[in-house]
C-alpha cells in the first residue's frame, strides 16, 4: 500500500475535491475496508490463486468471474502502467513514456528469470519510503509554514468528493495481499486483525502527507502539481529534499510494478487454465517455474497503456476497472452463508454499492471507456464460447 499512489495520487484526487481532498481520503479507506474484509472471508473458504475471478465463479457464477478477472488483468495492467510512468515522471520528467517503458522491459525480465520482492526486501523499501515522507512532512510543516489561501480552489461537491475518492482508493491497493494469507499463515485468525491494522496505519500515514501537502501548497496548487511532495520540499526551501524524494518515488514505484505485473501474470495464467483467456497462456517454463507467457502478455498490455495514457488517465482506468473487480468480490462475499462468514453482512453490502457508486464517479470519459473495454471483452468471450 506505501507505494507509488502517495507520490501521485494528490494531484487528481484534488482536482476533484478541492480543499475536500481528506474527505475523500477517508471514504476511500472505508471502501478499502469493506472490501478487505470481504476478500479476507472469501480467502478462507476458496483458497485458490485468482482472487476474485475464483470467487465469482464460486459464488456467482462463471460469466460474473469472468468479468471480475478481466477487470482485474486490465486493471492492473493500468496500475502497472500507472507505477512506470512514475518511475519516469521522478526520475527524468522530459522523458518520462520512455523511462517507463525501459522500467517495464527491466521488471519484466526480472519476473521472467523468477524473481520475487522478498518480504525483508518490501520491509526495507517501505522504511526507506516511509522515511523520506516523515522528511518531506517535518520540512513542509517546519520551513513552509501554511499557505494564506490553503482552503481556496473549487470544490466538485459531495460528487467530487467521491471522485476524489475513486482515485485515492488506488493508493490503498495491496491490502487484498493480506486477506489472502489466510491458508498460508501460522496464525489464520490473525489475518483479519493484520487487515485493520494496516489499514489503519496507512490511512494515518496518507492522513499526515494528505494534510502537508494541503496546508503547504493549497489545494488549486496541488491539483496542478505533478509532483506535489517536491514542490513541498521546494516551498520549505530544501531544495537537497528534492532528489531524494525523487529517488525514494521511484523505488517504491518500481517495487510495486515488480509486485503488480508478477500479480496480473498469475491471474492471466489461473483464466486462462480455466478456458477464459487463451489457453496457450496457461504455460509454466519448465526450468524458472514461472508463468512466462502470461507475464509477456501482462506486459505487452502495460506497455500499450504506457504509450496512449499519461499519469491521470492510467490511474483513472486502474481505479475504474480495480473498483469493478471489488464490486464483484463484495457481491461473492454476500452469498457466504452464516457459518462461513467472519464479518457482518452488511459490510459486502457496503462494499459493493460504495464500490459502483465511486466507479460512475470518476470522470465521464473514464467511465465510458472502461466499461466499454470490458463490455467488448464480454462480447469477444461469449461469441467465442458460442463458437465452441
Amino acid at each position: 500500500m506505501i507505494g507509488t499512489g502517495v507520490f501521485v495520487a494528490w494531484s487528481p484526487a484534488a482536482s476533484a475535491a478541492g480543499p475536500w481532498l481528506l474527505a475523500g481520503l477517508a471514504v476511500a479507506a472505508f471502501v478499502a475496508f469493506c472490501n478487505a474484509t470481504s476478500t479476507a472471508q472469501l480467502a478462507a473458504v476458496h483458497p485458490r490463486a485468482g482472487g476474485a475471478y475464483h470467487y465469482g465463479v464460486a459464488r456467482l457464477g462463471r460469466s460474473w468471474g469472468a468479468l471480475a478477472g478481466y477487470a482485474f488483468v486490465l486493471g492492473k495492467s493500468a496500475s502497472c502502467a500507472t507505477a512506470a510512468l512514475a518511475v519516469g515522471a521522478y526520475l527524468w520528467p522530459s522523458q518520462a513514456v520512455p523511462v517507463a517503458l525501459v522500467a517495464v522491459v527491466v521488471v519484466t525480465a526480472v519476473n521472467l528469470a523468477g524473481v520475487t520482492k522478498t518480504a525483508r526486501v518490501g520491509a526495507v523499501l517501505v522504511a526507506l519510503v516511509v522515511a523520506v515522507l516523515a522528511v518531506v512532512v517535518g520540512a513542509g510543516l517546519g520551513g513552509a509554514g501554511v499557505a494564506s489561501d490553503w482552503s481556496a480552489g473549487s470544490s466538485g461537491g459531495l460528487f467530487g468528493v467521491l471522485g476524489s475518492a475513486a482515485v485515492l482508493f488506488y493508493a490503498f491497493a495491496g491490502y487484498a495481499r493480506i486477506a489472502t494469507l489466510g491458508e498460508e499463515v501460522r496464525d489464520p485468525s490473525a489475518v483479519p486483525r493484520a487487515v485493520v491494522i494496516s489499514l489503519a496505519s496507512v490511512l494515518v500515514l496518507y492522513a499526515v502527507v494528505g494534510v502537508t501537502v494541503l496546508l503547504v501548497l493549497g489545494s488549486s496548487e496541488v491539483a496542478s502539481s505533478s509532483q506535489p511532495l517536491r514542490d513541498v520540499a521546494d516551498a520549505a526551501g530544501a531544495g537537497w529534499l528534492s532528489p531524494v524524494v525523487a529517488v525514494a518515488a521511484a523505488v517504491a514505484a518500481l517495487g510495486a510494478l515488480l509486485s503488480l505485473q508478477a500479480g496480473v501474470g498469475r491471474t492471466a495464467f489461473a483464466m486462462a487454465s480455466s478456458g477464459d483467456l487463451p489457453g496457450w497462456l496457461a504455460a509454466v517454463h519448465p526450468r524458472r517455474k514461472v508463468p512466462h507467457r502470461a507475464e509477456l502478455a501482462s506486459a505487452v498490455v502495460t506497455v500499450l497503456f504506457v504509450l496512449i495514457g499519461d499519469l491521470a488517465t492510467t490511474l483513472g482506468a486502474s481505479a475504474f476497472a480495480v473498483l469493478v473487480y471489488y464490486a464483484i468480490a463484495n457481491a461473492a462475499s454476500w452469498r457466504l452463508a452464516p457459518s462461513e462468514r467472519r464479518w457482518p453482512r452488511w459490510l459486502s453490502a457496503v462494499g459493493l454499492v460504495s464500490c459502483l457508486l465511486l466507479a460512475v464517479s470518476l470522470p465521464w470519459r473514464t467511465v465510458l471507456v472502461g466499461a466499454a473495454g470490458l463490455l467488448v471483452v464480454m462480447a469477444v468471450r461469449w461469441a467465442l464460447l458460442r463458437r465452441g
